[in-house]
């Protein structure tokens, strides 16, 4: 659990190598992080009220958001488009109805996605059913796309996202960061965003997070 302890699950605390930043220096780490790590950097946006429609906020310039306590969380109603595995078929977040859902926005020209997407398929293999990852492809050549799932070994699927407009879907979502991370609990609230690239000890301890939460029902 001490990978767990890292991510703060308080509004306006950042963590950075296990130690809490407190909001006036939350820009400043958040930008450094973006820059070293990321493909791009976001804006943030208004947010609205716990079980409306999940509007991005990010206090301080945060990279690592939670959102606590379960009932402040805000839903995602289906998010879909056109599969890339399956072209000429959509998937979304609906045709995994009560799962924990892991939505990972990435591009085969992306570096850090390379290091990211085996430790993604890493949490998908290891929550055996309980959580499912679902990539959002975007401003990519499916052909590459394809490759780059093929040479390591991906079986989850992504939404082909050339145009964005899936994505945009998500009010004030930065778009322009990958990778991101965007982890859904059982009733499609958004219960984390990453603005960083995660690994499997970033998530795994939160998906066992969601899945014990008390009173966290089926999706209706």
């Amino acid at each position: 659990m001490a990978a767990y302890r890292r991510f703060s699950h308080q509004r306006g605390v950042v963590s950075t190598h296990g130690r809490q930043v407190r909001p006036a220096l939350a820009a400043i780490a958040a930008m450094a992080v973006l820059l070293s790590t990321g493909c791009g950097v976001g804006r943030d946006a208004a947010g609205s009220g716990p079980g409306q429609e999940f509007q991005f906020v990010a206090p301080g310039g945060q990279t690592r958001i939670a959102y606590d306590p379960p009932e402040s969380r805000q839903r995602i109603t289906d998010l879909r488009g056109e599969s890339l595995m399956n072209p000429g078929t959509e998937v979304g977040i609906a045709d995994f109805p009560g799962k924990i859902r892991v939505l990972n926005i990435w591009g085969s020209w992306c570096g850090p996605c390379r290091v990211e997407a085996p430790e993604l398929q890493a949490v998908q293999d290891a929550t055996r059913g309980d959580a499912v990852v679902l990539g959002i492809d975007v401003r990519d050549d499916r052909q590459a796309a394809l490759d780059f799932k093929t040479d390591r070994g991906l079986t989850y699927d992504s939404i082909y996202d050339f145009s964005g407009r899936s994505l945009a879907r998500l009010d004030g979502y930065p778009r322009n960061v990958v990778p991101s991370t965007i982890v859904l609990d059982r009733e499609a609230r958004v219960a984390a965003v990453f603005l960083t690239p995660v690994s499997s000890s970033d998530l795994l301890p939160l998906i066992a997070k969601l899945t014990d939460e008390a009173g966290t029902g089926r999706e209706r």
